[in-house]
């Protein structure tokens, strides 16, 4: 089975209004409708140009904990373009709030216009010093008609044992949105989603935010790249890269992955890194 994805990198920008940013949005999602793509990746903390509307004198931005005003309109930006498109839209993250405090949360919203939530896992020092973002509690794997996948945000993937959970859950896709704001911060994720592809035999769709926002303070720099990872073995190209972007370039990236392809290599590949896990040694979710 063959599923085609794509991944944007979604250039933060000001705005002067919420139809401003959301025409942004509604480009690249029929820009990946052009191409056939079924699932569409954008990056993390997509939302935080509306921190800036109106706040060209201040150059600060309001506050993070108002992000959550936005909810209803993202969601019905987002839940509206999957129905209309027919497509599995991974939206990104945005700041939401529960009981325990803000959350950095990941959406996909799904064909039917439902959607699914899953909170970033591991917060930065950045995000708990500047904003005071909280974890979240637990990881699940979303069922869809090409099988399992997971979703994790940017530092998640750099955890080797949740993405070992995701995968004994039954996952083959993982997709990670980033936001990264120097080289240093995007080569990190970048690595370690190379790492996850081999350790697990899967794939990974990664993208992260490129550009600059003035107006809104910690969200002033961005250094991005978007790319589809495979696992580094014959089937595959030899780099483990089926498609990659223009770095720091406001673009969209698209590729098709081939499901069968992971059996094969978990099978008989090379290496048979998923098979040859010790779990006699060190457990995985289905030991404990």
């Amino acid at each position: 089975m063959k599923m085609r994805v794509s991944a944007v990198q979604f250039a933060l920008k000001d705005v002067d209004s919420v139809e401003q940013w959301s025409a942004q949005v509604k480009h690249y999602v029929r820009n990946a409708a052009e191409y056939g793509s079924q699932f569409v990746l954008f990056p993390e903390f997509i939302t935080t140009p509306l921190l800036g509307i109106g706040e060209e004198a201040s150059g600060a931005g309001r506050p993070i904990d108002t992000l959550p005003e936005y909810t209803e309109l993202y969601t019905g930006l987002f839940s509206g373009l999957a129905r209309q498109y027919g497509m599995y839209l991974f939206a990104g993250t945005h700041v939401t709030r529960r009981e325990e405090g803000l959350r950095n949360t990941a959406f996909l919203f799904k064909p039917d216009g439902s959607w699914h939530m899953q909170d970033k896992l591991h917060i930065t020092p950045s995000e708990v010093q500047a904003w005071n973002v909280q974890p979240g509690d637990g990881v699940e794997v979303i069922d869809t008609p090409f099988g399992k996948i997971g979703l994790l945000t940017c530092y998640d993937i750099e955890f080797p044992e949740i993405v070992r959970m995701v995968r004994a859950k039954g996952a083959n896709v993982i997709f990670c949105p980033s936001c990264t704001d120097d080289r240093h911060g995007f080569h990190r994720v970048r690595y370690c989603c190379h790492a996850r592809t081999v350790e697990n035999q899967i794939y990974v769709v990664t993208t992260g935010t490129v550009g600059s926002l003035t107006r809104v303070d910690f969200m002033r720099a961005n250094y991005g790249q978007a790319a589809v990872i495979a696992p580094n073995d014959i089937p595959f190209p030899p780099g483990g890269i089926l498609s990659e972007g223009d770095m720091n370039a406001d673009m969209l990236i698209t590729a098709d992955l081939d499901l069968s392809l992971l059996d094969e290599v978990r099978e008989a590949g090379s290496v048979t890194t998923w098979r040859d896990r010790r779990v006699d040694l060190y457990t995985d979710w289905q030991q404990q």
